[in-house]
């Protein structure tokens, strides 16, 4: 099966097959591929309610280079899902004829609510079994930040999608390199009001455990363990306190995009973008009462690719 999430900053495949009946409902599926292409599709799209031409075409190169990986590899079943920007843009018709052509079926544009259950399924099969529940699973994407609640026996309790991605904060607040004091204290401020309406809509500050997921959190955490290149045997699962995030996302927001892109863990597509990612992680920590957060490195993907494995797909 094949997997594609186009978010707002970046485009991931996985090409994957089902674990083996007898290693049990938990087992996780079974990698062949995962790809990651940072293409920004959601370059101004906060600004101008439009898909940048020069966007799309970033999107259609990577796009065919994954649908010829899936040709080769043989896949039966392709599901991919679209999320904050090709949600928000007044042109979003051209992004999907652009998918078809290129892909042979059509994006599935998907809602906050099932963009952010998706995420859920992803990131709970596998947890450890220090990782209590109920879980507060938040996946920080370029244009929002889903917030899901639940367990792996209930399902999901609540869920809701908000505004505050790390492209998005970044093209409205932090423009300075490094961002001012004034800057960091509007996205702060922004930011923290939509985290209170998230939480309080969840509801977030009943869960036991906090899962972080998407490339702001595995950055920073990559950053937190002090890792020498990006490793994600190391960073799936790990556990860091408040603290560390505290630590590394005030160095974030005081170094300059140079600095940034020095660090050995970090994508050259998101050293302009990491800051606010990073503080809308602490941000959340803060409001809802962390003392820790566990990344995966299973997320969305992992929920696409999983829910092709249900009866009518």
């Amino acid at each position: 099966m094949g997997a594609i999430d186009c978010g707002t900053n970046s485009i991931r495949l996985l090409i994957a097959d089902l674990p083996e009946e007898s290693a049990g409902s938990s087992a996780p599926l079974v990698d062949v591929s995962r790809r990651m292409e940072i293409v920004r599709l959601g370059q101004g799209v906060d600004r101008t309610g439009r898909l940048a031409p020069e966007a799309i075409e970033r999107t259609r190169v990577a796009l065919a280079d994954y649908a010829a990986e899936i040709e080769k590899a043989g896949v039966d079943r392709v599901r991919m899902c679209a999320t904050s920007a090709s949600r928000d843009a007044s042109n979003a018709a051209d992004f999907r004829a652009m998918v078809e052509r290129t892909l042979g079926v059509p994006p599935e544009v998907v809602t906050g609510d099932e963009e952010a259950r998706l995420s859920f399924t992803g990131a709970v099969r596998g947890l450890p079994a220090d990782a209590e529940p109920p879980y507060l699973v938040v996946d920080i994407g370029g244009g929002s930040t889903e917030f899901v609640v639940g367990t792996r026996t209930d399902g999901v309790r609540g869920a809701i999608s908000v505004d505050i991605g790390c492209v998005r904060m970044t093209e409205r607040h932090l423009h300075g390199d490094p961002p001012s004091p004034a800057e960091i204290a509007a996205a702060e401020a922004d930011i923290a009001a939509a985290v209170d309406r998230a939480l309080a809509a969840v509801p977030g500050r009943e869960a036991a455990t906090l899962v972080g997921l998407a490339g702001s959190v595995t950055t920073v955490v990559a950053l937190a363990e002090g890792l020498k290149e990006y490793d994600p045997g190391r960073i799936h699962h790990a556990r860091v306190p408040y603290e560390r995030v505290v630590s590394v996302t005030d160095y974030l927001l005081g170094a300059t995009r140079e600095q940034r892109l020095a660090e050995p863990v970090m994508h050259p597509g998101r050293a302009d973008v990491i800051g606010a990612g990073a503080l809308v992680l602490r941000i959340i920590m803060e409001r809802a009462g962390m003392p820790s957060v566990v990344a995966s490195e299973h997320d969305i993907l992992d929920g696409i690719a999983w829910s092709l494995a249900q009866p009518g797909r």
